[in-house]
């Protein structure tokens, strides 16, 4: 662990903050950003946006433009529906111009990456998968997904339902359907996003589908998976998710080295995010492959569970300085991961990797959204802003971050105070690998629960279909 020879100087409490506003059958379950800022930019230029702020000569790619254009001719805002909810307009969406071109206004999210080097990326996805269209224009580079949002997608929209009927009738099991929904929204969404991966020589625009959660301590089990999503898929902008459970690592090592782009999930420590980029460049090294630019990876290394955990432990402790330390946690040990990412990504056995192309492993900052409402909506993304970087914000983070967003480089800044609060919390007992281990098996349990749910509703929803057609 990087240590410093100062003494703890704690990060302030953060203050409160309102809100504004056909394929093969399945496997069974069981079985470098070249982003290189100027000092001003690494400085950065704050911008608390109330309102959009108008961007000169900003186009989209004439693709996605047409695209945008295709789906809504003339408005200037767009309404869009999230897991079959609606939701208010986005704020600084896509302007279209009648005549000639459209142009599309600026938000903090084109900020982020154009002023930062951070790709901004969002959390959900659900049909119709053109809901995404708008987000795009507003800056958004990739999207994430897993097993609870296609829980909460499928089960709370009918825009799945007559695909899972022709399934059913086709014979597919539950299971079965299941991966054939998935596989259309992913594929439907990388379509979407292809402008960006083609324009950034495959550095963005990304799009995660994940393994079956059963699959988290089957190592190769892990590996098949990977395959098969990888293959059904096929599109060159996918992602697949595999979680960095100490079974899976070795998975993550193996899928690498067959030429297969990995988003790896559920990081909650630092020395779990060690043996992650150990493994990804392990993968590279054992590939055998001249040209590594087109295999790349992202370590999603979660943030807000972390301090929800340990907050609930430092109110237990009760004393005015574990008190104190409350909400300070999560983004501490990111920036610490942060510092650890600079060490492993430089140096001669990357600078040789580097030589056949190959990218650096990205860190991507997950579970930002804030759960603490006594905690700025904004904290995990404004305290975490840096070149190289992912974040992918649920709905609410997103949508709060373009309204009063602050983009200013900050995933390096005060990393002395960063790793104080990470020794202060080690000095009132806080085993930060017993921490990461319980955050793991809730995380791997939770995308089970919600997998599980998911299948014996498809299961009921078919039998009842079945039996009608009786």
């Amino acid at each position: 662990m990087l240590t410093s020879n100062r003494a703890p100087r704690l990060i302030s409490t953060p203050k409160p903050r309102n809100n504004p506003r056909e394929r093969p059958t399945p496997p069974p379950s069981s079985p470098s950003s070249q982003f290189s800022p100027t000092p001003a930019a690494m400085t950065g230029t704050v911008s608390k946006l109330a309102a959009p702020r108008p961007a000169a000569a900003l186009l989209p790619p004439a693709s996605l433009r047409s695209a945008a254009l295709a789906f809504a001719p003339s408005p200037r805002r767009f309404r869009f529906s999230i897991a079959g909810r609606a939701r208010s307009p986005v704020i600084a969406m896509a302007s279209a111009k009648e005549g000639n071109g459209a142009t599309t206004k600026k938000t903090a999210l084109h900020d982020l990456y154009e002023l930062q080097g951070l790709s901004p990326w969002y959390d959900n996805l659900c049909r119709p998968v053109t809901d995404l269209l708008p987000l795009i224009a507003s800056g958004v580079r990739g999207v994430t997904s897993n097993p609870t949002i296609f829980q909460k997608a499928i089960s709370s929209s009918s825009a799945y339902d007559d695909q899972f009927k022709q399934l059913i009738s086709a014979g597919k099991d539950a299971e079965s359907a299941y991966w054939e929904l998935v596989i259309k929204d992913i594929q439907d969404a990388c379509k979407l996003f292809e402008p960006i991966y083609n324009e950034t020589d495959g550095a963005d625009g990304y799009v995660s589908v994940e393994v079956s959660p059963r699959l988290a301590n089957d190592t190769q089990g892990t590996v098949e998976a990977a395959k098969w999503l990888h293959k059904v898929v096929n599109r060159p902008n996918v992602y697949i998710k595999i979680p960095a459970t100490a079974e899976c690592v070795p998975s993550i090592r193996e899928v690498i080295s067959n030429g297969i782009s990995v988003n790896v999930t559920l990081i909650f420590s630092i020395a779990r995010y060690e043996a992650v980029i150990d493994a990804y460049l392990d993968g590279l090294e054992a590939s055998g492959l001249s040209d590594l630019s087109r295999v790349t990876s992202v370590a999603s290394f979660f943030v807000s569970r972390v301090d929800t955990l340990i907050d609930k432990m430092l109110e237990k402790i009760g004393t005015p300085e574990a008190l104190a330390l409350r909400g300070k946690a999560a983004v501490a040990q990111a920036k610490i991961a942060n510092q650890l990412y600079q060490k492993k990504f430089s140096g001669p056995r990357w600078e040789a990797l580097a030589k056949k192309g190959a990218k650096k492993q990205r860190l991507l900052w997950a579970s930002t959204g804030v759960k603490n409402p006594a905690y700025p909506d904004t904290l995990y993304v404004d305290s975490l802003i840096g070149p190289d970087t992912v974040n992918t914000m649920p709905d609410q983070a997103l949508h709060a971050f373009i309204d009063h967003g602050t983009v200013s480089r900050t995933v390096d800044a005060n990393v002395s105070e960063a790793e104080g609060v990470y020794s202060a919390l080690e000095k009132l007992g806080i085993d930060w690998d017993e921490v990461g281990k319980q955050l793991e098996l809730e995380g791997v349990d939770s995308f089970k629960k919600s997998f599980d749910s998911l299948l014996v509703s498809l299961q009921e929803k078919g039998n009842s279909l079945k039996t009608a057609s009786v």
